[in-house]
């Protein structure tokens, strides 16, 4: 069996916070409204049902991770791409081709607020994809020391 891995899953509180996660049935959501092929493919071919989450607060005022989640399910299509009055609408894919597909998450834990800031101050990761100059993809993958790390700003705070 494969060593889980790690990602960072961005999302706009105001689409859907790590409060609406806590609140959600199961404390699970479909990471819909993806429309980065890049972004598709860890997805589709690179997430496991166990790998886990941070879950990353993004375009607000102080952006940064704001909880702890895990892949939930398998690859399958956001039907977002299927409803014309959906902002995700994509007219060129069909249900017998679907475009785009997502995975549900669900919530591990809530954790404070570790600030972009913070994160940019810590030395262990430096060489974190989201961290890097112009990178405004919305999944990217974490290393497992980058993981650690993380958890260990948590804690130490």
């Amino acid at each position: 069996m494969p060593s889980p891995q790690y990602w960072l899953m961005k999302s706009e509180p105001d689409e859907c916070s790590i409060d609406d996660l806590s609140h959600a049935p199961g404390h699970t959501v479909p990471w819909t409204g993806v429309r980065n092929y890049q972004a598709r493919n860890f997805m589709r071919d690179a997430m496991r049902i166990g790998d886990g989450v941070l879950f990353y607060h993004s375009s607000c005022p102080e952006p940064g991770i704001a909880g702890i989640a895990e892949v939930a399910s398998t690859a399958y299509p956001d039907a977002t791409q299927f409803n014309p009055d959906s902002t995700y609408f994509d007219a060129k894919s069909t249900r017998e081709s679907p475009r785009w597909l997502h995975v549900d998450v669900k919530l591990v834990r809530k954790t404070r607020l570790l600030s972009l800031k913070e994160m940019r101050e810590a030395p262990g990761l430096a060489s974190m994809v989201v961290l890097r100059p112009g990178n405004r993809l919305s999944i990217t993958p974490v290393a497992p020391d980058e993981w650690r790390e993380v958890l260990r700003l948590l804690e130490s705070a």
